[in-house]
C-alpha cells in the first residue's frame, strides 16, 4: 500500500489558567493577590525527513495533539508550557488546509520544522489585575483555547530525473540497472503501484531518479493509476520517456510516445518547459530497428534519442552520461511558489453588534472571547471589571447607536443582562 494523499487532525495545547491566589502568611496582613500565570500550549511542529517517503504512517493515526499549558499556582508561579508535537512527514509534503485548500507550508529540505500551529497564550494571574481601587482581586484569565484544524497532506517525490512511459515497457528494469533501486520487476501491467526511487552514482556525480507508475491514455483525468502519480513529476529537472520500440504488445511506438505526453502536459502545461531524453527501450526485438528509423525521422531534430536494451545493459553509459550533463545545465531544485496559508490570529479587541429582534441585541467577537476568559459572573469585582471593560472599549456606546434603550436585553456571550443607558 502506498499513500501519499491524506486529511489528518492537528490540535495546538490550550493554554494553562491564571490563578486566583491570594497570598497568605502568618503575621502578614492583606499580603495581596499574588496568582501565578498559565503556560503556553504546546505547538504543532511538522519536520521533513528524507528517510521516509511515503505517508503510510497516517493511515493508522490521523490525529495529533500537543500538550496543554498547566495552570498557574499560587506565590507567583508559572505554570509549565505544553510540549510540542512533532509531526515527521517526508521531503515534498505540501501541508495544506482542508477547508480553503490553502499552502501552509512546502516541506521540501531534510531536516525543515515548520511550526503549522502555535499553542494558546496563558492565561494572567489575579495579580495582573491589580490597582489602586482592586487591590485584591479574585479573578484570573483563563487559558486560551486552540481549535482543532484539519488538513491535507499532499506528497510530490522530490526527484532530479522522473521516468515515465507506458506500463511494461521497462521503466522499473531501467532503475533497477542505473541505480541502488529494488523495484518489482514482473512482465505485466501495473507491477508498479507506487513511485519507486533510486540514487544514481556515475563517477563522482550522483542524482535522483523517481519511477513514476501507472500512465495510460486518460490518466490526467483519473483513468488507471496516473491520476494518482502525476503530482509525483511536478518537481523533477529532467524527464526521461522510456518507450518500446519494438511495439511487442502490437501497439504503435510512436502514438504511445505522444499519448503520454499529451497526458503530462494536460496535467500540467508547465511541464512543456522540463526537458526530455527518449529511451527507446528493448532493441534486440523484431521491428525495433524498422521503428527507431521512423521516430528518429519524426522527433530525432526535437529530442535526444537512446537505443537501449536494459536487460543487457547496452546504451546504460550514454544515457548516463547525458543525464549529467544535461542536469549540469539545469537549475537546482527550488520550493514552490505559493502565498502561505495562515490561521487567523484572534483579534481581542474587535466586537460586532447584532439586532435579533426588537428588543435584544448580542454582542460576539474577539473582544467577548477575551472577556469570557477573565470574568467571574459570580464575583462582584469580575463583574465590575466586566462593565468597566464594555464602557471602555465603545460596547456601551455601539449598543446606543444601534437603537437599544432601556430594558432592552443584551446578549454578551452566555451573559443576558438589561440595558441601562
Amino acid at each position: 500500500m502506498f499513500i501519499d494523499k491524506v486529511r489528518i487532525y492537528i490540535k495546538a495545547g490550550d493554554g494553562g489558567n491564571g490563578s486566583a491566589s491570594l497570598h497568605t502568611e502568618k503575621f502578614v496582613p492583606n499580603g495581596g493577590p499574588d496568582g501565578g500565570d498559565g503556560g503556553k500550549g504546546g505547538d504543532v511542529v511538522f519536520v521533513a525527513s528524507s528517510a521516509i517517503n511515503t505517508l503510510n504512517q497516517f493511515y493508522f493515526q490521523k490525529h495529533f495533539r500537543a500538550g496543554n499549558g498547566e495552570n498557574g499556582a499560587r506565590k507567583n508561579c508559572y505554570g509549565k508550557s505544553g510540549e510540542d508535537i512533532e509531526v515527521t512527514v517526508p521531503t515534498g509534503t505540501i501541508v495544506k488546509d482542508a477547508k480553503t485548500g490553502g499552502i501552509i507550508a512546502d516541506m521540501f529540505a531534510d531536516g525543515q520544522r515548520e511550526v503549522i500551529l502555535k499553542g494558546g497564550r496563558g492565561g494572567r494571574g489575579n495579580r495582573h489585575f491589580a490597582n489602586s481601587r482592586r487591590q485584591a482581586p479574585r479573578f484570573a484569565e483563563h487559558g486560551e483555547k486552540s481549535p482543532e484544524r484539519e488538513v491535507i497532506l499532499e506528497l510530490k517525490t522530490i526527484a532530479d530525473v522522473g521516468l515515465v512511459g507506458f506500463p511494461n515497457v521497462g521503466k522499473s528494469t531501467l532503475l533497477s540497472v542505473i541505480s541502488d533501486a529494488k523495484p518489482k520487476i514482473a512482465n505485466y501491467h501495473f507491477t508498479t503501484l507506487s513511485p519507486n526511487l533510486g540514487v544514481v552514482s556515475f563517477y563522482d556525480k550522483s542524482f535522483v531518479v523517481a519511477d513514476i507508475p501507472g500512465l495510460i491514455e486518460g490518466a490526467s483525468r483519473g483513468a488507471g493509476l496516473g491520476h494518482d502519480f502525476l503530482r509525483h513529476i511536478e518537481r523533477t529537472r529532467l524527464l526521461v520517456h522510456v518507450v518500446d520500440i519494438s511495439g511487442s504488445e502490437q501497439r504503435d511506438p510512436i502514438r504511445d510516445f505522444e499519448t503520454i505526453n499529451n497526458e503530462i502536459y494536460s496535467y500540467d502545461e508547465d511541464m512543456k518547459d522540463v526537458p526530455m531524453v527518449v529511451v527507446a527501450n528493448k532493441m534486440d526485438m523484431p521491428d525495433a530497428e524498422e521503428n527507431l528509423k521512423k521516430f528518429k525521422a519524426k522527433y530525432g531534430d526535437m529530442y535526444t534519442i537512446i537505443p537501449m536494451m536494459t536487460l543487457i545493459h547496452e546504451g546504460v553509459e550514454k544515457l548516463l552520461t547525458t543525464l549529467v550533463e544535461i542536469l549540469k545545465t539545469l537549475p537546482p531544485q527550488e520550493k514552490m511558489v505559493f502565498e502561505p496559508f495562515t490561521y487567523e490570529e484572534a483579534d481581542y479587541s474587535s466586537f460586532t453588534i447584532d439586532k435579533l429582534d426588537q428588543q435584544t441585541y448580542e454582542v460576539t467577537g474577539g473582544l467577548i472571547d477575551s472577556l469570557a476568559r477573565k470574568v467571574n459572573m459570580d464575583d462582584y469585582d469580575s463583574f465590575a471589571y466586566f462593565q468597566r471593560v464594555l464602557k471602555q472599549r465603545g460596547v456601551i456606546a455601539e449598543l446606543r447607536k444601534a437603537g437599544a434603550k432601556d430594558g432592552d436585553t443584551v446578549i454578551v456571550g452566555d451573559l443576558e443582562f438589561d440595558f441601562v443607558d
